[in-house]
């Protein structure tokens, strides 16, 4: 099957606006796979730090890339991602994560470097992308985009919530300046910053609960499918 025939919806938006959860929900209920782009850029962003290899050191980096296989898998204990065997999960939940991988995602070469692996996760039936250019350049040709979006207040007290339930501590004063600088340099970055696509639908979840989010995100995924003719069975 052409990859173009395969469902593919787009979920990009800043941190703290439920990407992830709304994605994850969208993919099980469809019956679809689940791309958590900033998971991967965290991940291949920690270990190449590990390492000691720096953003700017291509081709390090292009050799690094070529020993790392990083899977996504849901089983009886939730979301889990692995590189090369090792639970990356919780590490990369860490806000210091989102920072470090950020400043590896400004990098031309190192976005080009991790396409192709975001890319191959597109398979039969669908897949859900969630990411902050999916809709962009990712995945141009998704079915369905939509940009998640949130009041900066919002985000920033919802990520704190998150950290605090996963035991991490840390000030929300500081988190606040972390994501705005990260939502600076992610929006101003040369190639594919952080913007809403054309024929992407916005949803500001600012005042929406979970449940209120998944039926609009719904809504708009099966008036998609409707008008494009597709039939997708549900798990």
């Amino acid at each position: 099957m052409p990859a173009t025939d395969i469902v593919t919806v787009a979920i990009d938006g800043p941190s703290g606006t439920g990407k992830g959860t709304i994605s994850k929900r969208l993919a099980e209920c469809h019956g679809w796979g689940y791309l958590d782009s900033g998971a991967l850029y965290r991940v291949f962003a920690i270990l190449a730090d590990e390492e000691g290899i720096l953003p700017t050191d291509i081709d390090k980096l292009n050799n690094f890339a070529a020993t790392l296989n990083i899977d996504f898998k849901t089983d009886s204990g939730g979301y889990h991602v692995y590189a090369n065997g090792r639970d990356m999960t919780q590490l990369i939940r860490e806000e210091g994560a989102g920072t470090i991988a950020s400043k590896f995602a400004v990098i031309p070469e190192i976005r080009a470097l991790l396409m192709g692996l975001q890319r191959d996760q597109r398979r039969a039936p669908g897949l859900v992308a969630d990411g902050r250019d999916m809709g962009t350049t990712v995945f141009p040709d998704a079915l369905v985009k939509i940009f998640l979006d949130a009041r900066p207040e919002i985000r920033a007290e919802r990520r704190y919530k998150q950290l605090k339930e996963k035991g991490f501590d840390g000030s929300l004063a500081r988190l606040r300046e972390e994501m705005a600088e990260r939502d600076d340099r992610d929006a101003n970055r040369s190639v594919s910053p952080m913007v809403m696509a054309v024929d992407a639908i916005r949803v500001d979840t600012s005042d929406m609960s979970v449940e209120e989010v998944v039926a609009r995100v719904e809504e708009i995924v099966n008036e998609r499918l409707g008008a494009s003719g597709v039939n997708t069975p549900r798990e």
